[in-house]
């Protein structure tokens, strides 16, 4: 798990805790470097976790 997400938070479905990754185009620049796309989770916005769901109370 990656640090700085509290334990008590639920990690992004989508992401798993990954919310920032760096794709490969393929293609280099004249110094030998690939070019990098840097992008960000869209569901939970680069936290990588999701807040807790509240429970309803019960009716009885």
């Amino acid at each position: 798990m990656p640090y700085g997400i509290p334990a008590q938070a639920r990690l992004c479905p989508n992401c798993d805790g990954f919310p920032i990754v760096a794709i490969t185009t393929g293609t280099r620049r004249r110094d030998g470097t690939r070019t990098l796309l840097h992008v960000t989770c869209r569901v939970c916005r680069g936290t990588g976790s999701r807040p807790a769901r509240r429970r309803e109370a019960s009716r009885v």
